[in-house]
């Protein structure tokens, strides 16, 4: 298979036209057609010699790939489904809001972590994502042109796939690039701390981390990586960063009924955040077959954040969005999986 010319930073692409023996300017005019026109072919770089596109032809594909399906919600969420190696799927989530279009994209095919409500998990670890195949689910999907924020919260761990995950997040902030500010990103993590501190020397774009639960044994039992990475250790991390005015750290707590909702879980989670200017975002479990977790009612929901936020933890919660598309990260990919 021919390399793909999309998902190449500006650097790699100076090396490939030396390589070639084209002009050095070349470079900045591919990126220009890569990430800022509607085009589809290296044949319709026309401002590229005949020779160049010829050359380029010849060892490369451009590099962009459609949606297989698309699943429209009624509150205007949509899910798309891209194929990947081995006849595996990625799914990304476009989420409307107002003037805002929210694209979540996944990181891997499938995920390693384990986590017990995450249906993804239930997938495995099938293969890593390049940064043309991240960066393809904001390229190719109907609303490129009106997408305002990115999170890095679809399939995978971000910090598993740490050197993709930053060249495309170089992609999308630098100027030859798609020119986004790192403040309409956000890139998810469950805690992985040597990723995770390379990511924020690197890059600007937010940080979240799934928190679930601060009790080391009940996130454990949620999330394996806690062996590894205890939250106590990643937030301890994030205290001695300077985040600046800007960046914002925020975690996310899916609330799982008599699970991580009491009193209990309140005191420990200002305790463990104490001193740390940082927002929680509480989230509704979607139900996901083969596990018993259940999502509280809606009163112990509001509850839970009206009692973070008399406790000074700045607390929303987040919209339930596309319930009736498999709005659980994985599901529809992994129904694609069993029937193709």
């Amino acid at each position: 298979m021919k390399e793909s010319l999309f998902g190449k930073t500006l650097n790699e692409l100076q090396e490939v036209v030396l390589e070639l023996k084209l002009p050095k300017f070349t470079a900045k005019q591919i990126t220009d057609w890569l990430y800022k026109k509607r085009i589809s072919s290296i044949d319709e770089m026309s401002n590229l010699s005949k020779k160049a596109r010829e050359l380029l032809n010849e060892n490369f594909e451009f590099g962009l790939s459609a949606s297989t399906k698309v699943q429209e919600s009624i509150d205007g969420t949509k899910k798309y489904l891209f194929p990947t190696i081995q006849n595996k799927f990625i799914e990304t989530a476009m989420i409307p809001d107002r003037e805002r279009k929210t694209v979540c994209v996944s990181s891997q095919v499938g995920c390693k972590m384990g986590c017990l409500f995450c249906f993804t998990a239930k997938q495995g670890f099938q293969g890593q994502l390049s940064a043309g195949e991240i960066l393809n689910q904001i390229k190719s999907i109907d609303e490129v042109d009106e997408v305002s924020n990115i999170v890095y919260m679809g399939m995978g761990e971000p910090f598993d796939n740490l050197d993709e995950v930053l060249k495309s997040l170089e992609i999308l902030t630098s100027e030859w690039g798609f020119a986004m500010s790192p403040r309409r990103i956000t890139v998810s993590t469950i805690g992985i701390i040597p990723g995770m501190l390379t990511f924020l020397e690197k890059s600007e774009a937010h940080l979240a981390v799934s928190l679930h639960t601060p009790f080391h044994e009940e996130r454990q039992k949620l999330m394996p990586a806690e062996i590894a990475y205890p939250i106590e250790d990643v937030v301890t991390e994030i205290k001695s960063w300077d985040f600046g005015r800007q960046r914002r750290i925020s975690f996310e707590y899916i609330l799982f009924e008599g699970l991580n909702d009491s009193e209990k879980h309140i005191n420990e989670l200002v305790r463990l955040l104490n001193g740390l200017k940082c927002r929680i975002n509480l989230i509704r479990f979607h139900p996901v077959p083969g596990t018993p977790l259940k999502s509280p009612n809606e009163n112990i929901i509001q509850k839970f954040k009206e009692k973070l936020t008399s406790r000074g933890i700045y607390t929303t919660v987040r919209a339930s969005r596309g319930e009736d598309i498999y709005a659980a990260c994985g599901l529809l990919s992994t129904k694609e999986l069993v029937s193709s």
